[in-house]
């Protein structure tokens, strides 16, 4: 019974350090001196946070005019340039030069490979003065003749931009023109919408009155080759890029050279 109360002396003062004699003790007899007690470390998370610059909000803008309600039209281009007739008429006289340029430079080159096999049959009665006389007169022939097929494939490339830019800003004007009848304010193309009524589409009208409007296109005569094509006015400066509507035209194949022996 009398080591009850001692017992629970002793858990409430659990914890606390003691003095015993004889151990522990400095040279003096004094009780050592405990080491200070050493604080967790923070973790990032405990550290506490600290406030940021506010950043400056920009000042707010006086209210502007509210833009109107959208009227929405719809244009197939595709559609309206396969029922132009002046988109038609370019097509058909852009497609009949390049296959002339095709036809004469095959004719062109085979006359280069007769001369090659002339030349290569007649060798052995020449001497090296009239072989290398024959070589450069076939060589400046070719030189020549690549000169005006690529300066004929170039300008039967800009008549192409420069009537295609015609039809694209008479259309400009058509489509305009029936929006403004129909109190459309904003066209989109056909490829751009998934689903839409009837009555949004404008292809049908646009496509007569763009008939109507303009029937053929004043392309740039034929070039014979003998000089390369003038820059057009406002032509983009070397290295632009070209209109995408004059794209996908088959250029004509590169001249073969001869074969020296």
């Amino acid at each position: 019974m009398g080591l009850a109360p001692t017992m629970a002396l002793a858990q409430q003062r659990q914890g606390q350090e003691w003095f015993v004699p004889g151990q522990n003790q400095g040279a003096a007899g004094q009780r050592p001196t405990q080491a200070p007690q050493q604080r967790p470390a923070q973790t990032p998370a405990q550290a506490p946070a600290r406030p940021g610059p506010t950043a400056a909000r920009p000042p707010a803008l006086p209210p502007g005019t509210p833009p109107p309600a959208a009227v929405i039209g719809i244009v197939d281009i595709p559609e309206i340039q396969r029922l132009s007739t002046a988109f038609n008429q370019v097509r058909e006289e852009i497609e009949r030069r390049r296959t002339r340029l095709n036809d004469d430079l095959q004719r062109e080159q085979n006359g280069w490979r007769d001369a090659q096999q002339a030349l290569a049959t007649q060798r052995a009665q020449m001497n090296p003065e009239q072989i290398r006389g024959r070589e450069r007169e076939l060589q400046d022939r070719i030189t020549d003749s690549q000169r005006i097929f690529r300066n004929r494939s170039q300008s039967i490339e800009q008549a192409a931009q420069q009537s295609l830019v015609q039809i694209e800003e008479a259309l400009g004007v058509v489509v305009r023109q029936v929006a403004g009848s129909r109190t459309v304010n904003v066209v989109l193309p056909r490829p751009l919408v998934i689903m839409n009524e009837p009555a949004f589409d404008l292809t049908e009208e646009v496509a007569q009155q763009f008939n109507r409007t303009l029937r053929q296109v004043t392309i740039p005569a034929e070039s014979d080759g003998s000089q390369p094509p003038a820059p057009p006015p406002g032509a983009q400066a070397p290295g632009g890029a070209a209109p995408a509507a004059a794209a996908a035209r088959p250029a004509a194949p590169p001249a073969q050279q001869p074969a020296r022996r």
